[in-house]
């Protein structure tokens, strides 16, 4: 590695976490926090602008999820590492988060050391998981909804009914009812409503 300092870009909507964590980084001898954001359309930008080596993503972001993100930044620029730093360890964000081009994924609760040395793992070229996630995603097995299932749950979430659903997606109302039935049969629930919950709380949303 070189002596310059490893380019660090933070998202997170947070102030207080992102303020506290960019400080934390910044006394590492060997990190810098070169840009920081509080939204997920703004991390693109940013990271063209200011060319991180490593992106640190938080997930639940307004604007663009940080998972939308890191595909973004494979995409435009594939030399950026992208380290998911989330709150919610679900086995299904950690499937999402690899398929979208991230080299790590950490629960938010670990020491900023810990943290800091995955910065530099992964930017050496190594994938870090948080081991307890990662058992938990392997058990957990993939993603049983298909897209078309998932925007129909996600459509429902506001209460929205069959008709309404329908002309969202630009569907007939037996093709959504179709769609939501199976989602409750893949989540084992009784209803769209409890379907929904259970696909967010594996993370599949």
């Amino acid at each position: 590695m070189t002596d310059r300092p490893v380019r660090v870009l933070l998202a997170e909507d947070q102030g207080m976490m992102r303020g506290a964590l960019a400080l934390l980084l910044g006394m590492e001898d060997d990190i810098e926090v070169v840009a920081q954001v509080a939204a997920g359309d703004a991390i693109l930008d940013a990271a063209l602008a200011h060319r991180p080596n490593v992106a640190l993503l938080d997930i639940e972001l307004p604007g663009r999820s940080g998972l939308e993100a890191a595909a973004d930044l494979r995409a435009r620029l594939p030399e950026c590492r992208v380290l998911i730093l989330t709150t919610f360890g679900r086995p299904g964000y950690l499937r999402r988060a690899m398929e979208a081009g991230a080299t790590g994924f950490l629960v938010k609760d670990g020491p900023v050391e810990e943290l800091a040395a995955a910065i530099r793992r992964v930017l050496a070229g190594e994938t870090v998981v948080d081991p307890a996630l990662a058992a938990a995603a392997l058990s957990a097995g993939p993603n049983p909804l298909t897209a078309r299932e998932s925007d129909a749950l996600k459509a429902s979430a506001d209460g929205a009914t069959v008709a309404d659903i329908a002309t969202r997606l630009h569907l007939s109302e037996s093709t959504v009812r179709n769609y939501l039935s199976a989602a409750i049969g893949k989540t084992g629930t009784r209803n769209r409503m409890e379907a929904l919950r259970e696909a967010r709380r594996q993370g599949w949303l």
